[in-house]
């Protein structure tokens, strides 16, 4: 094992989570908004990678030009799948009804994705799809990069939303202390609409960015599924910091063990992590310490 191939590992390991880290934080807006647990989070990531190859096989066009239209498309999607379906919901059963509802709408999206498309697995086909970069001896693809910045640049500009606007304020407050935030007069059911539609934001975005680099077919968000729920109960229910820090140390892990115990038996890091944390901590590692901040 040379050291130019462990540094690799470690750089595609950072690469890996940040897009880890960006899914992580749209899963962490709902439970934090309405703790609701969206298990269809990855199946509407899939659903914007079909889009993302859709809209270049259709127009030549470059992926990333798709956001302009399927951003504010599931953003609508998000605010109207609160309203019209979440909020429905009764209050002390919400959590474990939330998983049986968004279970269901995650079978749907798989369904129509097959009946649409069948089974047949796609990949977007780029001018830049076999280039690499090297990096001290490592190669790095230039779709994997790709996909990182927008990845880093949709988390900056959440942190930007987060922490220097008014709907991000009455956001945190929402997630703070929801009764407190409705004392102070913020419309909390308005912005748990809104902060549900930027969750789904967040899986345009890294939807679009999967399929730069990946095979896609209907039920491919199984395999994402169980890795993301790890990473937000890691990193603590409701923190976006933590599920950020754990998504870049599980997607390190991850690609380091792939070196040893190949892609198969490297995915079982994420699962360890999640039996070990239930059992030692079941707040998260850094539910206590982090929670409360963005």
């Amino acid at each position: 094992m040379t050291g130019s191939l462990i540094l690799q590992s470690i750089v595609l390991g950072v690469l890996l989570g940040g897009l880890y880290a960006l899914l992580a934080a749209g899963l962490t807006l709902y439970f934090g908004v309405m703790r609701v647990v969206m298990i269809a989070h990855s199946a509407f990531l899939i659903l914007a990678a079909y889009l993302a190859w859709y809209f270049t096989s259709q127009t030549g066009l470059d992926p990333l030009l798709s956001l302009v239209i399927t951003v504010p498309l599931f953003f609508v999607m998000g605010v109207l799948m609160q309203r019209g379906l979440i909020a429905r919901l009764r209050p002390a059963t919400l959590t474990m009804m939330s998983v049986l509802l968004t279970f269901a709408i995650a079978l749907i999206i798989e369904g129509m994705l097959g009946f649409l498309f069948s089974g047949t697995q796609r990949r977007i086909q780029l001018p830049y799809s076999g280039s690499s970069l090297e990096f001290f001896g490592a190669n790095i693809a230039v779709v994997k990069l790709i996909a990182f910045g927008l990845a880093a640049a949709s988390l900056l500009a959440l942190f930007a939303l987060m922490k220097f606007t008014r709907f991000g304020q009455a956001l945190r407050a929402t997630i703070q202390h929801p009764e407190a935030a409705q004392l102070v007069g913020i419309n909390t059911e308005r912005v748990a609409g809104y902060g549900f539609g930027l969750g789904l934001a967040t899986a345009a975005v890294g939807g679009t960015a999967l399929s730069l680099d990946s095979t896609i077919y209907p039920s491919l968000h199984w395999h994402w599924i169980g890795p993301l729920m790890a990473i937000i109960v890691v990193g603590g229910l409701g923190s976006i910091p933590g599920a950020a820090i754990a998504a870049m140390v599980l997607g390190m892990g991850q690609a380091l063990l792939q070196l040893p115990l190949g892609t198969t038996w490297a995915q079982t890091l994420f699962y360890v992590a999640l039996f070990a944390t239930l059992m030692l901590r079941p707040q998260g590692i850094f539910g206590g310490r982090l929670a409360q901040r963005f």
